[in-house]
């Protein structure tokens, strides 16, 4: 029995407002609700939009942080599991 998720159409924060661990903690609750919940086609599309959308702002959030550590290290990384 496919059913409507209540919720689905609630008042999301802007992406661009969340923190990395907003983003990442609400991508991995879209995760679930499409991975054991009985949805709509319209609703699993809205997840699957907003999760894309998330996905790729905390990919930009590390490739900012990735960046300002290279400049701050001389871009060089530092690999801390390697003996010096």
């Amino acid at each position: 029995m496919v059913r409507e998720t209540q919720g689905l159409e609630k008042a999301y924060k802007p992406v661009e407002e969340l923190s990395y661990e907003e983003a990442y903690e609400e991508l991995n609750q879209i995760v679930t609700q499409l991975e054991s919940e009985d949805l709509t086609l319209e609703s699993t599309i809205s997840l699957f939009e907003r999760g894309q959308v998330l996905a790729q702002h905390c990919t930009g959030i590390l490739d900012k942080t990735e960046l300002r550590i290279q400049q701050i290290s001389g871009e060089k990384v530092v690999d801390f599991d390697s003996p010096d």
